[in-house]
Protein backbone atom coordinates (compact mmCIF):
# COMPACT_ATOMS: atom_id res chain seq x y z
CA UNK A 1 0.00 0.00 0.00
CA UNK A 2 0.79 3.46 -0.35
CA UNK A 3 1.69 5.44 2.28
CA UNK A 4 -1.35 7.25 3.87
CA UNK A 5 -1.88 10.91 2.54
CA UNK A 6 -1.91 13.64 5.25
CA UNK A 7 -2.65 17.24 4.48
CA UNK A 8 0.34 19.65 5.01
CA UNK A 9 -0.15 23.23 6.85
CA UNK A 10 1.27 26.03 8.44
CA UNK A 11 3.10 28.63 5.86
CA UNK A 12 2.52 32.59 5.97
CA UNK A 13 4.17 35.60 5.46
CA UNK A 14 6.70 36.78 8.02
CA UNK A 15 8.40 40.38 8.41
CA UNK A 16 12.31 40.38 6.58
CA UNK A 17 15.13 39.43 8.96
CA UNK A 18 12.32 37.36 11.35
CA UNK A 19 13.11 33.71 12.09
CA UNK A 20 10.46 31.85 9.34
CA UNK A 21 7.44 30.31 9.46
CA UNK A 22 6.51 26.63 10.58
CA UNK A 23 5.39 24.10 8.16
CA UNK A 24 4.07 21.15 9.28
CA UNK A 25 1.91 17.90 8.48
CA UNK A 26 -1.30 17.33 10.26
CA UNK A 27 -0.63 13.63 10.60
CA UNK A 28 2.10 10.54 10.37
CA UNK A 29 2.54 6.91 10.28
CA UNK A 30 5.44 5.25 12.24
CA UNK A 31 8.07 3.91 9.75
CA UNK A 32 7.10 6.30 7.12
CA UNK A 33 9.58 9.48 6.40
CA UNK A 34 8.26 12.97 5.17
CA UNK A 35 10.34 14.88 2.83
CA UNK A 36 9.23 18.69 2.62
CA UNK A 37 10.08 20.12 -0.92
CA UNK A 38 10.66 23.85 -1.78
CA UNK A 39 9.64 23.80 -5.57
CA UNK A 40 10.27 20.23 -5.85
CA UNK A 41 13.60 20.93 -4.59
CA UNK A 42 14.20 18.59 -1.36
CA UNK A 43 14.47 21.16 1.73
CA UNK A 44 16.36 19.37 4.89
CA UNK A 45 16.61 16.30 5.77
CA UNK A 46 13.13 13.61 5.72
CA UNK A 47 11.51 13.86 8.56
CA UNK A 48 10.57 10.18 10.43
CA UNK A 49 7.01 9.55 11.67
CA UNK A 50 5.58 9.72 14.91
CA UNK A 51 2.24 8.62 14.71
CA UNK A 52 1.22 12.51 15.41
CA UNK A 53 1.75 15.62 13.35
CA UNK A 54 4.92 16.62 12.72
CA UNK A 55 6.94 19.84 12.05
CA UNK A 56 9.23 20.56 9.46
CA UNK A 57 10.76 23.29 11.32
CA UNK A 58 10.66 27.16 10.48
CA UNK A 59 11.14 27.90 6.95
CA UNK A 60 12.43 30.94 5.91
CA UNK A 61 12.71 30.57 2.18
CA UNK A 62 9.73 31.95 0.01
CA UNK A 63 7.93 29.56 -2.35
CA UNK A 64 5.63 26.78 -1.95
CA UNK A 65 6.01 23.82 0.13
CA UNK A 66 4.89 20.24 -0.42
CA UNK A 67 5.35 17.11 1.16
CA UNK A 68 6.13 13.46 -0.20
CA UNK A 69 5.87 10.36 2.10
CA UNK A 70 8.27 7.19 1.80
CA UNK A 71 7.53 3.55 3.53
CA UNK A 72 11.00 2.72 4.63
CA UNK A 73 10.36 -0.60 4.03
CA UNK A 74 8.41 -0.49 1.38
CA UNK A 75 10.18 2.32 -0.59
CA UNK A 76 6.60 2.97 -1.79
CA UNK A 77 5.88 7.17 -1.74
CA UNK A 78 2.90 9.35 -1.80
CA UNK A 79 2.56 12.85 -2.79
CA UNK A 80 0.80 14.21 0.87
CA UNK A 81 -1.99 16.41 0.52
CA UNK A 82 -2.30 20.36 -0.46
CA UNK A 83 0.90 22.74 -0.17
CA UNK A 84 1.15 25.86 1.88
CA UNK A 85 3.18 29.14 0.89
CA UNK A 86 5.79 31.42 3.12
CA UNK A 87 6.23 35.27 2.01
CA UNK A 88 8.66 37.41 3.04
CA UNK A 89 6.72 41.23 4.12
CA UNK A 90 9.35 44.38 4.05
CA UNK A 91 10.27 45.98 6.66
CA UNK A 92 9.17 49.74 6.51
CA UNK A 93 11.49 51.86 4.91
CA UNK A 94 14.12 53.14 7.87
CA UNK A 95 14.54 56.88 7.68
CA UNK A 96 17.25 59.29 9.31
CA UNK A 97 15.84 60.86 13.07
CA UNK A 98 16.89 64.22 13.36
CA UNK A 99 16.31 67.40 15.68
CA UNK A 100 17.26 67.60 19.08
CA UNK A 101 20.13 69.65 20.20
CA UNK A 102 20.22 71.75 23.95
CA UNK A 103 17.87 74.24 25.26
CA UNK A 104 17.42 76.97 27.64
CA UNK A 105 15.79 75.56 31.07
CA UNK A 106 12.34 76.52 31.17
CA UNK A 107 12.47 77.09 27.67
CA UNK A 108 10.29 75.46 24.64
CA UNK A 109 12.23 72.76 24.24
CA UNK A 110 13.23 71.53 20.47
CA UNK A 111 11.76 69.46 17.49
CA UNK A 112 12.57 66.39 17.03
CA UNK A 113 12.03 65.11 13.45
CA UNK A 114 12.22 62.47 10.42
CA UNK A 115 13.34 62.67 7.07
CA UNK A 116 10.94 60.66 5.19
CA UNK A 117 7.53 58.89 5.83
CA UNK A 118 5.35 55.91 4.20
CA UNK A 119 1.85 55.65 3.90
CA UNK A 120 0.22 52.66 5.57
CA UNK A 121 2.97 53.14 8.24
CA UNK A 122 2.46 54.59 11.87
CA UNK A 123 5.79 56.15 13.58
CA UNK A 124 6.41 55.87 17.26
CA UNK A 125 8.90 58.50 18.98
CA UNK A 126 10.64 56.94 22.15
CA UNK A 127 12.65 58.47 24.50
CA UNK A 128 14.89 55.94 25.89
CA UNK A 129 14.64 53.43 23.84
CA UNK A 130 11.26 52.43 25.96
CA UNK A 131 9.13 55.38 26.92
CA UNK A 132 6.63 56.26 23.80
CA UNK A 133 6.57 60.13 23.63
CA UNK A 134 2.86 60.75 22.55
CA UNK A 135 0.90 58.50 20.02
CA UNK A 136 2.15 57.16 16.80
CA UNK A 137 2.24 59.74 13.61
CA UNK A 138 0.84 57.98 10.71
CA UNK A 139 2.99 58.54 7.36
CA UNK A 140 2.27 61.02 5.08
CA UNK A 141 5.03 60.28 1.96
CA UNK A 142 6.86 63.31 3.58
CA UNK A 143 9.23 63.89 6.35
CA UNK A 144 7.50 64.25 10.04
CA UNK A 145 7.49 66.56 13.05
CA UNK A 146 6.96 64.90 16.29
CA UNK A 147 7.05 68.37 17.47
CA UNK A 148 8.69 69.95 20.45
CA UNK A 149 10.00 68.41 22.84
CA UNK A 150 11.14 69.26 26.48
CA UNK A 151 12.29 66.23 28.57
CA UNK A 152 16.00 65.60 28.20
CA UNK A 153 17.56 62.06 26.68
CA UNK A 154 17.92 60.26 23.58
CA UNK A 155 14.91 60.23 20.96
CA UNK A 156 14.18 57.06 18.49
CA UNK A 157 11.74 56.46 16.37
CA UNK A 158 10.03 52.85 15.67
CA UNK A 159 8.28 52.46 12.33
CA UNK A 160 5.12 49.78 11.89
CA UNK A 161 3.85 48.81 9.05
CA UNK A 162 -0.08 48.92 9.83
CA UNK A 163 -1.12 45.95 7.10
CA UNK A 164 1.47 43.49 8.07
CA UNK A 165 2.92 44.58 11.73
CA UNK A 166 6.19 44.66 10.53
CA UNK A 167 8.21 46.95 12.25
CA UNK A 168 11.44 48.75 12.03
CA UNK A 169 13.71 51.29 14.07
CA UNK A 170 14.84 54.21 12.14
CA UNK A 171 18.16 55.49 11.42
CA UNK A 172 19.98 57.45 14.28
CA UNK A 173 18.95 59.41 16.93
CA UNK A 174 18.13 62.87 18.48
CA UNK A 175 19.98 64.04 21.91
CA UNK A 176 17.62 66.89 23.88
CA UNK A 177 19.45 68.57 26.46
CA UNK A 178 19.18 71.58 28.31
CA UNK A 179 21.81 74.62 29.48
CA UNK A 180 21.32 76.91 32.44
CA UNK A 181 20.05 80.17 32.95
CA UNK A 182 22.82 82.45 34.53
CA UNK A 183 22.72 82.89 38.30
CA UNK A 184 20.59 85.91 39.66
CA UNK A 185 22.10 89.22 41.09
CA UNK A 186 20.69 92.24 42.67
CA UNK A 187 21.15 95.36 41.02
CA UNK A 188 22.34 98.12 43.38
CA UNK A 189 22.71 101.67 43.57
CA UNK A 190 24.66 103.64 45.44
CA UNK A 191 21.87 106.34 46.43
CA UNK A 192 18.80 106.79 44.26
CA UNK A 193 18.81 110.84 44.17
CA UNK A 194 21.80 113.34 42.63
CA UNK A 195 21.29 116.70 42.65
CA UNK A 196 21.12 118.89 39.21
CA UNK A 197 24.65 119.37 37.86
CA UNK A 198 26.12 116.46 39.65
CA UNK A 199 28.07 113.27 38.36
CA UNK A 200 25.02 110.92 38.45
CA UNK A 201 24.04 108.03 40.56
CA UNK A 202 26.10 104.91 40.38
CA UNK A 203 24.29 101.74 39.48
CA UNK A 204 25.95 97.97 40.09
CA UNK A 205 25.03 94.68 40.35
CA UNK A 206 26.31 92.74 43.57
CA UNK A 207 28.15 90.09 41.73
CA UNK A 208 29.01 88.25 38.06
CA UNK A 209 30.03 84.96 36.51
CA UNK A 210 33.11 84.65 34.06
CA UNK A 211 31.10 83.76 31.20
CA UNK A 212 28.18 85.78 31.04
CA UNK A 213 27.41 89.38 30.10
CA UNK A 214 25.65 91.84 31.51
CA UNK A 215 23.63 94.64 29.95
CA UNK A 216 22.16 97.86 31.25
CA UNK A 217 18.37 99.12 30.51
CA UNK A 218 16.89 102.15 31.25
CA UNK A 219 12.90 101.81 30.79
CA UNK A 220 13.63 98.71 28.59
CA UNK A 221 16.49 100.77 26.27
CA UNK A 222 20.24 99.57 26.41
CA UNK A 223 22.42 101.92 28.08
CA UNK A 224 26.03 101.46 26.67
CA UNK A 225 27.69 97.96 25.65
CA UNK A 226 27.28 94.82 27.85
CA UNK A 227 29.85 94.21 30.33
CA UNK A 228 31.75 91.03 30.68
CA UNK A 229 31.45 88.97 33.90
CA UNK A 230 34.49 89.01 36.65
CA UNK A 231 33.23 86.61 39.14
CA UNK A 232 33.20 89.72 41.20
CA UNK A 233 30.71 92.67 41.43
CA UNK A 234 30.18 94.80 38.13
CA UNK A 235 29.68 98.50 38.02
CA UNK A 236 27.62 100.09 35.54
CA UNK A 237 29.53 103.79 35.71
CA UNK A 238 27.67 106.40 36.61
CA UNK A 239 24.35 106.94 35.25
CA UNK A 240 22.58 110.80 35.25
CA UNK A 241 19.18 109.97 32.83
CA UNK A 242 16.17 109.86 35.63
CA UNK A 243 14.32 106.79 35.53
CA UNK A 244 14.27 102.56 36.26
CA UNK A 245 17.36 100.75 35.64
CA UNK A 246 17.38 96.93 35.13
CA UNK A 247 20.03 94.46 34.39
CA UNK A 248 19.73 91.21 32.21
CA UNK A 249 22.56 88.62 31.87
CA UNK A 250 23.33 86.72 28.77
CA UNK A 251 25.40 83.42 28.90
CA UNK A 252 27.85 82.91 26.55
CA UNK A 253 27.73 80.52 24.45
CA UNK A 254 24.46 79.96 25.04
CA UNK A 255 22.39 82.62 24.39
CA UNK A 256 20.62 81.54 27.83
CA UNK A 257 19.50 84.89 29.65
CA UNK A 258 17.78 86.05 33.57
CA UNK A 259 16.66 89.19 34.80
CA UNK A 260 18.64 90.19 37.33
CA UNK A 261 16.70 90.53 40.55
CA UNK A 262 15.70 94.35 41.57
CA UNK A 263 16.46 97.67 40.31
CA UNK A 264 17.76 101.19 40.62
CA UNK A 265 15.82 104.40 40.22
CA UNK A 266 17.79 107.55 39.45
CA UNK A 267 16.15 111.06 40.42
CA UNK A 268 17.04 114.21 39.72
CA UNK A 269 17.49 116.62 43.21
CA UNK A 270 17.49 120.37 42.04
CA UNK A 271 19.73 122.93 43.62
CA UNK A 272 18.86 125.72 45.82
CA UNK A 273 17.14 128.61 43.95
CA UNK A 274 19.83 131.41 43.54
CA UNK A 275 18.82 134.77 45.30
CA UNK A 276 21.27 137.86 45.28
Amino acid sequence: PLPSIFTVTGGGNYCSGGTGVDVSLNGSVVGTDYQLYLGGVAVGSPVAGTGSAISFGMQTAAGTYTAVATNATSMCTNNMNGSVNVGINVLPIAYTVSGGGNYCVGGSGLHVSLSGSNTGVAYQLYLGGATPMGTPIAGTGFGLDFGLQTATGNYTVKATNITTGCVNMMTGSATVGTNPLPNIYAVSSTSSNYCAGGAGVLVALTGSDAGTNYQLYHIGTAVGSPVAGTGAMLNFGLQTTTGTYTVVATASPTGCISNMSGSAVVSLNPVPTAYI
